[in-house]
């Protein structure tokens, strides 16, 4: 009986470290590439997103960051927002057709973004860092996939640039993606309704007061005329037992 005890305690140990090693396994990976915040956007319009960059090494900081936009997807207007201790290049490529931004024809567009660190600015361990990025007007696709290159300050790079398929399992090394979202027809309809509430809850309670105020001007006067009543009643009490006498 003992040793059925034992040999039924180490299977479920067994068991539990397998399903351990599997969740484990699956979820870090997953919870440590460089990710686009947020996730979604709208075609057509612009967005700031920001690329959002974990340090996966123990014992390297990162110290370079190199994003390469879709060559099928060219965004007219491109510009970064500053980082503290880091710099950015900024690289460009022709486009063919060009793109149309306000009415004016672009014929260049940017192709890649790569931020270096300067001094000891780098995303230490256990650290992460966000590298906040205006795009516009977004094209009219379902989603941009940023080829990224994250290089550590011993020399490794983590290759972020696998496409991840829809629907599918994650890649390995999954490149980020923003998915992109069609306008809403009724968007521009929207913001009048919400602000034509107030205006229908402002006649309401005007209304609430002027009837408020009516009844109580209309209760004032009844409250006069009967002290009013009152007082001729008791002036008649009065004179009635000297008449009498």
């Amino acid at each position: 009986m003992t040793r059925i005890r034992r040999s039924l305690a180490g299977a479920s140990a067994l068991a539990v470290g397998a399903v351990a090693t599997a969740v484990l396994g699956f979820a870090a990976p997953a919870s440590a590439h460089v990710t686009v915040n947020p996730k979604d956007a709208t075609q057509g319009g612009y967005s700031r997103i920001a690329f959002r960059v974990p340090n996966e090494s123990d014992t390297a900081s990162t110290t370079k960051l190199e994003v390469v936009l879709p060559e099928n997807a060219p965004v007219g207007s491109v510009s970064t927002m500053p980082v503290p201790g880091w710099t950015v290049a900024v690289e460009k490529r022709k486009v063919d057709p060009p793109i149309e931004v306000h009415g004016s024809q672009i014929t260049e567009a940017v192709s890649k973004l790569t931020w270096t660190a300067s001094g000891d600015a780098g995303i230490k361990p256990g650290q992460f860092q966000e590298f906040p990025v205006s795009l516009g007007p977004l094209p009219q696709v379902d989603r941009m996939v940023f080829k990224t290159l994250q290089t550590y300050s011993d020399g490794n790079v983590s290759r972020w640039i696998e496409e991840p398929t829809p629907g599918g399992e994650e890649p390995e090394n999954p490149a980020p993606v923003l998915t992109l979202t069609a306008a809403s027809p009724s968007a521009s309809a929207a913001p009048v309704a919400a602000d034509a509430a107030p205006a229908d809850d402002d006649d309401d309670e005007a209304e609430g007061n002027g009837l408020a105020t009516g009844l109580g001007i209309a209760g004032l006067v009844a409250g006069l005329g009967g002290l009013v009543l009152g007082g001729l009643a008791y002036s008649r009490t009065r004179r009635e037992p000297a008449a009498k006498a």
